[in-house]
């Protein structure tokens, strides 16, 4: 039977998880990143600007831990973004392919009832370590 090695990743560039569970962990190579919220590090707040803001500083607090990991956007192969509101979507989306600009990840969408402090969107990824190539 294999054995697979779990690593935690942590990066105080990332706001700190706000509960029971880590901000990313690899297994086998795949990077599995918790729900970002668009809060700022410094402040452990919701930035202001409403969900396009939010949308910005969640993708950038993921590119810190994807950072930490080892890795970049490149490497993300599915996200799973949550929305307070479903009529943010078209919103959310032009923010999101500033991040995503080519062979996309694949993604689900879903409007939620609550986000973890009064948040408007949260985001979260799974990437693959290592070079990937485009087929």
């Amino acid at each position: 039977m294999s054995v697979f090695n779990k690593k935690i990743v942590n990066t105080a560039s990332a706001p700190a998880a706000i509960g029971p569970y880590s901000q990313a962990v690899v297994v086998n190579g795949t990077v599995y990143i918790s729900g970002q919220l668009g809060m700022d590090v410094a402040s452990g707040q919701l930035v202001d600007g409403g969900v396009q803001a939010q949308t910005r500083q969640a993708l950038l607090n993921m590119g810190e831990i994807l950072k930490a990991a080892g890795c970049n956007f490149n490497n993300v192969v599915k996200t799973t973004v949550l929305l307070k509101d479903i009529n943010d979507f078209n919103t959310v989306n032009e923010v999101y392919k500033t991040f995503f600009s080519s062979n996309f990840p694949a993604r689900a969408a879903y409007q939620v009832a609550a986000l973890p402090r009064g948040g408007l969107v949260e985001i979260e990824a799974v990437a693959v370590l290592g070079p990937l190539s485009d087929s």
